[in-house]
């Protein structure tokens, strides 16, 4: 490949952000940093796919798991899923990759390759993998920067402004971090500006009111130094951060973890249907 010279002349704050790219997410030096923010605003600016983790047991939620997998558990008449797949079509999510596992072929059969015309594919477990494992299954359909949630989580992030947040950090990933007055037995995160230091999963005692809200952003490059087989994606998470590559993003509206059966039942109660949802038909 031929590759020419050119000469450009940049104000001095640019400069220092570019200058700060390099040695991060594989950005070898200044020229590297400059044509990596090229390719990028040619390309499409929009994140586009989003992976969820729906494979889980749900043994939380037992009995009601023995008869239906998690991520077709009701709320207000409809699953859980199906409104994250609402939510995620509000904010421009064109693909959804599905990572099952536990009674999948009810998750397959209720949403299909195509759901509220956004295409489907399957990431499929024949052995629980834990939440890293299924990232490495789903690896054929990853092409560029992906997004990762949990299945039994209520929110409505807005997906496209954390993508920017993420490209402009320049790091390998990015967690969605929101505040607990009760963050023992929960993952906490310890931060330095926007880069988490430290990541630690049920710490015996937190270090931070910070917590895991079950939403990240990762690169593709990240796939390639995950451990094969079995692995949590939290503990993964901790080693990023020794490394002062994981980003964390403070999310200051309500989440809804409905893994537990008091989670499921304060969601029934006090959560609101996405008003996405209302307004469309679902199939």
């Amino acid at each position: 490949m031929t590759i020419k010279r050119i000469t450009v002349t940049i104000k001095p704050e640019h400069l220092k952000r570019i200058d700060g790219m390099v040695g991060k997410a594989g950005i070898r030096n200044r020229s590297h940093a400059v044509e990596q923010l090229l390719l990028k605003s040619m390309s499409k600016n929009d994140l586009d796919t989003v992976i969820v983790l729906a494979g889980g047991e749900g043994v939380s939620l037992r009995p009601i798991t023995y008869e239906i997998p998690k991520p077709l558990i009701p709320i207000h008449g409809k699953p859980v899923l199906e409104h994250q797949i609402a939510m995620l079509e509000k904010h421009g999510i064109k693909h959804i990759i599905l990572a099952v596992g536990y009674m999948k072929d009810k998750i397959k059969e209720y949403f299909g390759h195509e759901f509220r015309g956004m295409s489907i594919d399957y990431a499929e477990e024949d052995k629980p993998l834990g939440t890293g494992g299924p990232l490495l299954l789903a690896k054929k359909y990853i092409k560029s920067t992906v997004a990762v949630m949990n299945v039994d989580t209520l929110m409505e992030p807005d997906i496209q402004k954390i993508y920017e947040f993420h490209r402009d950090q320049g790091r390998l990933a990015t967690i969605l971090l929101v505040t607990s007055s009760d963050p023992q037995g929960l993952g906490v995160a310890k931060i330095n500006g926007n880069v988490v230091t430290e990541f630690v999963e049920k710490p015996k005692k937190a270090k931070s009111n910070l917590v895991n809200a079950g939403f990240y952003i990762i690169e593709p490059e990240l796939l390639r130094s995950m451990p094969k087989g079995r692995f949590m994606l939290e503990d993964f998470f901790n080693q990023l951060a020794k490394k002062g590559q994981l980003s964390g993003f403070v999310y200051d509206e309500e989440v809804f973890d409905i893994g537990t059966h008091a989670g499921y039942a304060r969601a029934i109660k006090e959560w609101k249907p996405h008003e996405n949802f209302i307004m469309k038909k679902t199939r």
